[in-house]
């Protein structure tokens, strides 16, 4: 191991160690790649129930930064001339609808990679594990609800994904895993990167966990239903993620030489698509955040019952950082490995959302309540301040779970205009957006990336 990796990784330990302590994460693995250099380690246990030591080489569910793995496969069929990104959905599936007419008539396969479908996202329905499994989910999505006009506002869109592996199989006559490993997975020599639990089995793995009154538990079921893979059913260890990352880094070259994508195509995807925020964007699959002057970041989150990741590649200084970690709490973990990493490696400094004062008045705007599909939100303003309230509605990963209970309510304070930052409780530093309608009134909320609408407090 070269100086780099020596230094890091003692630095590194000793980080992780402080972070799992105060959360009550049992394992985390993390990995860094810059200018060709890497470091991979593994710490704590991978179940409190059947504790082995987690490695470098211990398997992790990373959920949604499959969804990259997705667009990826999508654009090698793009250069492949089988899937056009600008045709309709309906273009190759011809029958595909939701609820809202126009959204089924003009959704473009564009706006499934890009989170701009407007339908309710979060359906987390199973349909076997057959090969018709996709072509049956998406049949299924026939009365999602629209929770904004086709393209108008950006919202968090996992079924968007499922329809887009659903595509990948009927342009190619492949189940969605058999395209992934040939386009994608055998290309970049990603050997321990499943998406069966079959497969997932015969080696090291991490379980989830939830964590209540201080006190890890094992978080059930562990799979997911094989119509949201696409959208989230990848696990794999810390160091093929980094195999993964050294790709999206390039030029669109495999390591052994073997060009996978142009450059062109490899610039549309990490290039904007659609704006979320200021300094906010989203390519294709991935999301983009201009926080820090001269570090673009390369983001993508994840997350499945009980297990938080997330992969950040800073494209401008050949780096990448990943985190898997097995509880709930991983979130906090893998934001501070990300900003350890961009402050010693890179000596910046990512900016933290702060509170800023507000008037009663000005807070009460924001009360009421914000209808989703998977989660409703109630604001209220409590002695001058903001409270907020999350509601489960729904299961996961599947509707077969009963909802989670509700949270402990939280403090949310503004940061912004119309920008709400959580200031408290499990969903500390989370950030929400007020999004107005044309005559100025609010109409939606943003929180966790997803629209909640408005109730119309008139009727």
């Amino acid at each position: 191991m070269s100086r780099f990796g020596e230094t890091i990784e003692h630095q590194l330990r000793e980080q992780v160690a402080g972070l799992m302590t105060r959360t009550g994460v049992p394992g985390v693995a993390v990995g860094i790649l810059h200018e060709g250099e890497s470091v991979a380690l593994g710490c704590g246990v991978t179940s409190v129930e059947h504790p082995l030591p987690v490695s470098d080489e211990t398997l992790f569910q990373i959920g949604s930064i499959t969804k990259t793995f997705t667009g990826t496969a999508s654009m090698r069929l793009v250069e492949k001339g089988v899937l056009d990104l600008d045709a309709k959905v309906r273009t190759y599936v011809p029958g595909f609808q939701v609820r809202d007419e126009e959204a089924s008539r003009e959704a473009t396969v564009r706006q499934l990679l890009t989170h701009q479908g407007g339908w309710a996202g979060d359906f987390f329905h199973g349909t076997g594990a057959g090969d018709d499994a996709l072509a049956r989910y998406v049949s299924d999505m026939a009365e999602l609800p629209q929770l904004a006009p086709l393209g108008t506002h950006w919202s968090y869109n996992n079924a968007g994904f499922s329809v887009a592996g659903h595509i990948i199989e009927l342009v190619t006559g492949k189940r969605y895993e058999t395209v992934l490993q040939e386009l994608v997975l055998d290309p970049l020599g990603l050997e321990r990167t499943f998406f069966d639990p079959g497969d997932v089995i015969t080696h090291s793995f991490a379980v989830g966990h939830i964590v209540v009154e201080e006190k890890a538990q094992v978080a059930r079921p562990w799979a997911l239903d094989r119509a949201i893979l696409p959208a989230g059913g990848i696990a794999c260890h810390v160091k093929d993620l980094l195999r993964y990352a050294r790709f999206h880094l390039g030029d669109g070259r495999a390591e052994d030489g073997t060009r996978l994508l142009s450059t062109e195509s490899l610039t549309m995807m990490h290039s904007p698509q659609v704006t979320v925020r200021e300094g906010e964007a989203w390519g294709l699959s991935w999301g983009i955040v201009d926080e820090i002057e001269g570090a673009r970041q390369l983001r993508h989150g994840g997350g499945t019952r009980g297990q938080i990741s997330l992969l950040v590649l800073v494209p401008e200084h050949d780096l990448a950082v990943a985190v898997l970690t097995n509880a709930d709490p991983g979130g906090s973990i893998t934001d501070e490995v990300r900003r350890w990493v961009l402050k010693e490696i890179l000596g910046l400094e990512a900016p933290r959302a702060e509170p800023i004062d507000a008037e009663e008045e000005e807070l009460a705007q924001y009360a009421g309540r914000y209808r989703g599909y998977y989660t409703d939100l109630d604001l209220g303003v409590l002695g001058g301040k903001l409270v907020g309230q999350v509601t489960y509605k729904r299961g996961f990963p599947n509707e077969d779970v009963p909802p989670a209970p509700a949270p402990p309510p939280m403090s949310v304070a503004l940061c912004d205009q119309d920008r709400l930052l959580v200031t408290d409780g499990p969903a500390k530093d989370a950030l929400g957006d007020a999004i107005r309608r044309s005559d100025g009134s609010i109409g939606w909320l943003r929180f966790s990336g997803r629209l909640h609408e408005r109730e119309d407090t008139e009727s």
